[in-house]
């Protein structure tokens, strides 16, 4: 008959097995965030794709604002998997007329007890409108540290540009939001969902 292993040696064995899942997954996370998140930002440049903005804060020049135009501006905020934040806009359409200097702000709040960091990831479409899309103030320029339980309104002010294609007269601002927690303080415990 075989032996039994003990329950020292059992406990032993799920706890070295539990270690390497563990940093299996911290090594799959990172791996997203170092590796594919800039591959996925080479790629939109290259193929001109997805309508990612550049992040890139707008310069103000000498502008008129073209009143006889009117651009439906649609915000759309979704939370990466396994987001557990609550994470809106205030607005979801604004109709802005070209030029002229608009504000508006997302609404995010952590539900969990433990502290967070998280970062927005925009996106505009239709794609070739991202070019005319400025942002002067964003919340996706940084990180977001939320403590456990607290709520924030996070402000976004931009600019459609009057050289906006005649033919575009809706755009979407959709945000992505990620739990960037672990690359901030690989320290941190990863909240529980």
């Amino acid at each position: 008959m075989a032996d039994m292993p003990t329950d020292n040696e059992a406990t032993g064995s799920v706890a070295m097995t539990v270690g390497k899942l563990s940093i299996v997954v911290v090594v799959m996370f990172a791996f997203v965030f170092v590796v594919m998140v800039p591959l996925y930002d080479v790629l939109c440049d290259a193929l001109g794709i997805n309508g990612k903005t550049s992040g890139e804060r707008y310069r103000v020049v000498e502008a008129t604002v073209d009143t006889s135009r009117e651009i439906r501006i649609s915000f759309v905020a979704t939370n990466n998997d396994g987001m557990p934040w609550e994470f809106r806009p205030t607005d979801t359409v604004l109709k802005v007329n070209p030029g002229a200097v608009n504000d508006t702000v997302f609404y995010a709040k952590n539900p969990l007890a433990e502290n967070m960091v998280a970062q927005a990831v925009p996106s505009v479409s239709p794609a070739r409108a991202a070019e005319y899309f400025h942002k002067t103030e964003c919340f996706c320029f940084n990180q977001q540290p939320l403590e456990g339980g607290e709520e924030t309104e996070m402000p976004l002010q931009f600019i459609v540009d009057q050289d906006l294609p005649a033919d575009i007269k809706s755009i979407t601002l959709s945000y992505t939001i990620f739990d960037v927690t672990a690359m901030v303080d690989p320290k941190a415990k990863v909240a529980t969902r």
